[in-house]
């Protein structure tokens, strides 16, 4: 698989008018197979699997929220990079997850070739499958680079999605206080 990845590379390389085999070009082909073998790993995981090894007795039944997840993706239509923060909220119902599970969800499904508003949905529902929450909040916002160097080339336009399950979409005054929490200042920093 590695040497057709790579055979492909060269050939682009050679279409676009570049020497493959040039001094600073002759490993491309192999960076980039990995590049994109590390981009797209999130192919090769479940979300269910992550969630559910992961899970909890609790009491707690108020929201939890992490916030400011960095992430960074490729644009399915372009292959180019779009990167930012998302916010994911829970209400739990007797079970919570480990924390460092839903920065993980995020990895798995950003890792993947995607479109912001199907990476929303997917860490929506995924929480809302396999940690049988109450309700689940998902925010992301991001740039897109194949609206910033190509096409409109609008630098620093960013777009945001919501996925709403539960109590927050059924419930104003979860979903008001899940906006208000992701939308105040971050406080000091640890």
């Amino acid at each position: 698989m590695q040497n057709r990845f790579e055979t492909c590379v060269k050939t682009m390389l050679k279409i676009i008018g570049e020497n493959p085999a040039r001094e600073g070009l002759a490993k491309t082909p192999a960076r980039v197979f990995r590049a994109y073998e590390f981009l797209t790993s999130g192919y090769g995981q479940d979300a269910g699997q992550i969630l559910n090894g992961a899970l909890f007795e609790s009491s707690n039944n108020e929201m939890i929220l992490v916030r400011d997840i960095e992430f960074y993706s490729l644009c399915e239509h372009h292959l180019l990079p779009f990167f930012g923060r998302v916010h994911c909220a829970y209400i739990p119902d007797k079970k919570v997850v480990g924390l460092s599970k839903i920065p993980r969800l995020v990895e798995i499904f950003s890792r993947r070739l995607q479109i912001q508003e199907q990476l929303t949905e997917q860490i929506a529902q995924a929480l809302m499958d396999n940690v049988g929450a109450k309700g689940v909040g998902v925010v992301i916002q991001a740039r897109h680079l194949c609206v910033e160097m190509r096409g409109v080339q609008k630098v620093n336009s960013t777009t945001s999605t919501s996925a709403l399950r539960g109590l927050f979409l059924k419930n104003e005054k979860t979903r008001r206080e899940f906006f208000s929490l992701i939308n105040s200042p971050k406080g000091a920093r640890f």
